[in-house]
């Protein structure tokens, strides 16, 4: 890559330095270079992205320069952002994340909105009992959000990856709400029993990319991002089923199943539904880019 200005030049200041970052980026066809640049180099002083304005003017000693340049080659070379600095934002929650998961979604707090909105006002009357389930839940950003929003409730979240796991508690530990969160491994549905009917809810964002589809994604995700958290196996709906199917016995009456689809699986998603025979009063919800994202339906009962 090419080498910024020599360091001991007095020009090689925090503003210079966003500037050939953001040409560099810009030539790479990096998505975003500006705001890239900006946050990698706050990330790297330890600095708010507002500060490198305040302090444009400030020159950088040569082992910053060093090391900019490191997380610069790791982007170019389509690493996503989140995974470089080792965090991502959701529903205002700070959270780490690594390759061991994956980078939280804007799209998926479309999921969160809708769980909210069916477990009611933050100050409703709550039964002692009230149980809410993620699966799959990687980070732990939807639980974790859920719990941040409904303390009342008692959180249980699984995943298959114990790796995963590990990062979802130290989610949950950073934002204190280990008291009102459990973490469990397991495969989906796999580590309850059948016969007993204990969530008010159940959540998932499942993996829902057909297997062919998965060459084609963009770099960032299909050479960094877990494979078992995007293959939804031939058609991508593999684990959407298996959910739609498990998940009734473990609901009380009318409790209700919130998943996470795919923008073009809405009619096939409603056949599975209708066909199941378990649910009732099924429901759509689109993104904010208008794309059907949220299928919610409720457990007759």
């Amino acid at each position: 890559m090419q080498n910024p200005p020599d360091p001991r030049e007095a020009e090689w200041t925090i503003l210079n330095l966003l500037k050939w970052a953001t040409g560099y980026f810009t030539s790479h066809g990096i998505d975003s270079p500006r705001a890239t640049a900006e946050i990698l180099l706050a990330t790297l002083l330890n600095l708010k992205r507002i500060d490198l304005y305040l302090r444009y003017d400030q020159p950088l000693l040569k082992s910053e320069l060093s090391e900019f340049k490191s997380l610069i080659k790791r982007r170019v070379n389509r690493e996503p952002v989140a995974y470089i600095i080792g965090k991502k934002e959701f529903w205002s929650l700070d959270l780490e994340v690594n390759p061991d998961v994956l980078i939280p979604r804007p799209d998926t707090e479309t999921l969160v909105e809708a769980a909210l909105s069916c477990l009611g006002p933050v100050d409703a009357p709550l039964d002692s009992a009230g149980q809410v389930l993620e699966l799959g839940t990687g980070s732990g950003a939807i639980v974790l959000a859920l719990a941040s929003e409904r303390p009342a409730y008692r959180f249980v979240a699984t995943d298959i990856s114990l790796k995963a796991l590990d990062i979802a508690r130290r989610n949950a530990r950073r934002h204190q709400l280990s008291s009102v969160v459990s973490f469990v491994a397991g495969n989906w549905l796999d580590p309850f029993s059948p016969n007993e009917s204990v969530f008010d809810m159940i959540v998932s964002n499942p993996p829902y990319i057909p297997s062919d589809d998965i060459a084609g994604l963009q770099p960032e995700v299909k050479r960094f991002e877990p494979l078992l958290a995007l293959d939804g196996r031939s058609d991508g709906l593999h684990a959407i089923r298996q959910i739609i199917i498990s998940a009734q016995p473990l609901l009380k009456p009318q409790g209700v199943l919130l998943l996470e689809i795919g923008f073009n699986q809405k009619e096939t998603v409603i056949q599975m539904i209708q066909h199941c025979g378990h649910y009732h009063s099924f429901q759509i919800i689109k993104d904010y880019a208008g794309h059907d994202r949220v299928v919610v339906m409720h457990k007759i009962g």
